[in-house]
């Protein structure tokens, strides 16, 4: 841009300064709006100020304007990197500050919550929650590792790689005392691994299934009737705590469902009454008698 509104050249006419009343012949003077002055009077009188250094642009002067704003051409710079913005691409921010191009887009990039510098175009980062990083700024709080676009679990205002989330914070196995990542049961508040927790005969996974618990040891059904389990001594089949007859009757080492417990003679039950044994068999109290 040009100054547009005057002309500046030699007077070979005779006038006199509109302002001072000097004569102009053969002197360099300005001509503004139909007027003529002499180069002092102008920039007393009708230059325009510039924006950055608040002097009068004279008339010897190369002037930018921009907005109803004014510069000297050598003023005309980034307010940032003080890179010349004579025929360049610029932006006019806070302050009638000028900025270039570059300096522009670095300033409004995101800063990186790590190391606090701007994440410019073309940077490798990581998002999350509104937060960015440089992908080499996103470490383990613990290891201090690059984490970078890996796995990580949060905490907080820390952020954890896996293994070290799994040492400090994931729950340890009962079994093989091995953290549990993913998954997993509790049994008595105590965390199992899921295939940690199986039937100590056939090794079966036993979660979301019906087991029993012997000093310590985990048994599905088939296996805890099979191997594990008294047999009654009425119908000989394992008595096993499940479904009908969960009660169990025990005599002298021998064990009954409490619906086989019943008088050899009368068949009549016995689960909580009174009997007698009599050459190694239960009978009422009755029954005896009629022998």
């Amino acid at each position: 841009a040009g100054p547009g509104s005057y002309t500046v050249g030699t007077m070979s006419e005779r006038f006199d300064c509109h302002y001072c009343r000097d004569p102009l012949q053969g002197k360099k003077y300005v001509q503004k709006e139909g007027r003529h002055c002499c180069v002092k009077c102008f920039e007393k009188f009708c230059a325009n100020t510039c924006i950055e250094c608040k002097k009068p642009i004279g008339a010897d002067s190369k002037e930018l304007h921009f907005k109803n704003r004014y510069w000297h051409d050598n003023c005309f710079r980034c307010f940032k990197c003080y890179t010349s913005l004579v025929n360049e691409p610029f932006m006019l921010r806070e302050n009638n500050k000028v900025w270039c191009s570059n300096c522009t887009a670095t300033e409004d990039a995101p800063r990186c919550k790590g190391c606090f510098k701007h994440i410019i175009a073309g940077d490798q980062n990581v998002e999350y929650k509104k937060m960015v990083w440089h992908k080499d700024c996103f470490t383990c709080s613990q290891c201090k590792q690059v984490i970078g676009s890996g796995s990580f679990f949060p905490k907080g205002d820390d952020f954890y790689c896996v293994s070290c989330h799994e040492h400090k914070f994931a729950k340890t196995c009962a079994k093989c005392k091995n953290p549990i990542t993913s998954g997993g049961l509790t049994y008595q508040e105590q965390p199992w691994h899921s295939e940690c927790f199986i039937c100590s005969n056939c090794k079966k996974q036993l979660g979301g299934k019906r087991f029993t618990a012997v000093e310590d040891q985990f048994y599905c059904v088939e296996c805890y009737k099979e191997c594990v389990a008294k047999k009654c001594a009425g119908c000989k089949n394992p008595i096993t705590g499940f479904g009908r007859g969960t009660s169990v009757v025990n005599y002298e080492d021998e064990s009954w469902h409490d619906y086989c417990f019943k008088c050899t003679k009368c068949a009549r039950g016995l689960a909580n009454k009174r009997f007698v044994c009599h050459n190694g068999k239960i009978y009422c109290a009755e029954c005896p008698k009629r022998l």
